[in-house]
């Protein structure tokens, strides 16, 4: 939808709990039934009461490595939020950070809504989305005043996200709202399997971070772990076709990952990518962890470069992680005798 037809100021519904997701672009985008599905079919036009507007305001600077899912997963852990402050209503993404963030970025944020309780989510639209739909459809947009809230709307309430705060964060099996930050993890956490996809995670955006973890690896003699499984689920066949265009698909291949044509894949827990047995344990950049979301196993929400730099080293970790470990490793074998201490399982280049 966002890739082909929203566009700023439209409403928007479809029959997944996700359909929020094309709000990016500044659209009301929400779900339905499939009895308000088929009148809107036939009238144009779809009912709802409209709900109370909740404003998330984006302050601050996102720090290297920190990305749109990290801070939804900041979000979610918050006591107003896990309290149910957000529960059917607007969640309406302003303030200074959110020019940081590109498009598929933010597309993030509002997919997420739905694991936020929300009834849709809106970006206010800027020159980021007249961009967007240059480049992505060709399309010369210009935004009207009315296409953002009034100065003197009101709010159910406002929460301010300080982007210099969050970290890369990583939320726990059973909720989605179990997030902490990684470097708050008290012990190692072995990975079985690692997926990035779903409307979520299969975006250009996160396939350039896919890219930037596996080919810094591929650079440092690095490869995937012998005991982890990536899988790497395109979000629609343009996706696809720009990964190809960009010369990333060589890269995964000789990495190791599998890649699979658009589905949702192993976040509805259909096909690979899923887990088969309770004993296993994913790391994964899909929406939900709630238990048998994707397989039997326990499944560990994080960000697309977690997700790989996870692969890499076969216990979950950030890729800042993941690069300052291999330097000081590196650093070590130059010196005769000594070796990282902190190494459990065998060696990352193998």
């Amino acid at each position: 939808m966002a890739e082909h037809y929203a566009l700023p100021g439209q409403v928007v519904v479809g029959t997944d709990s996700h359909t929020p997701h094309s709000g990016a672009l500044g659209c009301l985008a929400f779900g339905v039934g499939t009895t308000d599905m088929a009148n809107a079919f036939m009238t144009g036009s779809v009912r709802t009461v409209y709900p109370q507007v909740l404003r998330i305001s984006l302050v601050g600077r996102l720090s290297a490595g920190v990305t749109a899912k990290d801070l939804v997963l900041a979000l979610l852990a918050d006591s107003r939020i896990k309290a149910g402050h957000g529960v059917g209503k607007i969640f309406e993404f302003g303030g200074p950070a959110l020019a940081c963030l590109s498009t598929d970025e933010r597309t993030t944020l509002t997919n997420m809504t739905a694991e936020l309780g929300g009834f849709s989510g809106i970006v206010v639209p800027d020159q980021e989305t007249v961009r967007f739909l240059k480049e992505r459809r060709q399309l010369d947009f210009v935004l009207e005043p009315w296409m953002t809230s009034d100065p003197e709307a009101k709010y159910a309430d406002t929460i301010v996200l300080d982007c210099d705060q969050i970290l890369p964060m990583i939320a726990a099996p059973g909720d989605p709202g179990n997030g902490q930050r990684l470097t708050d993890l008290t012990e190692r956490v072995r990975v079985d399997i690692a997926y990035g996809g779903s409307c979520t995670a299969g975006k250009r955006d996160d396939f350039d971070h896919y890219f930037e973890v596996i080919n810094w690896a591929l650079e440092n003699d690095l490869r995937l772990h012998p005991e982890v499984k990536l899988y790497l689920q395109f979000g629609t066949v343009d996706v696809r076709d720009y990964c190809e265009e960009q010369g990333y698909l060589p890269a995964f291949e000789t990495f190791g990952a599998q890649l699979l044509q658009p589905a949702c894949g192993a976040c509805a827990n259909c096909g690979p990518g899923s887990s088969t047995h309770q004993e296993q344990v994913t790391v994964s950049a899909i929406n939900r962890n709630f238990p048998g979301r994707s397989g039997p196993g326990q499944v560990w929400l994080a960000s697309p470069p977690t997700v790989v730099a996870s692969a890499i080293a076969g216990y979950i970790t950030s890729f800042g992680a993941l690069q300052t470990r291999h330097s000081a490793a590196t650093s070590a074998a130059s010196k005769p005798g000594q070796r990282d201490p902190a190494d459990r399982r065998p060696a990352l280049a193998h």
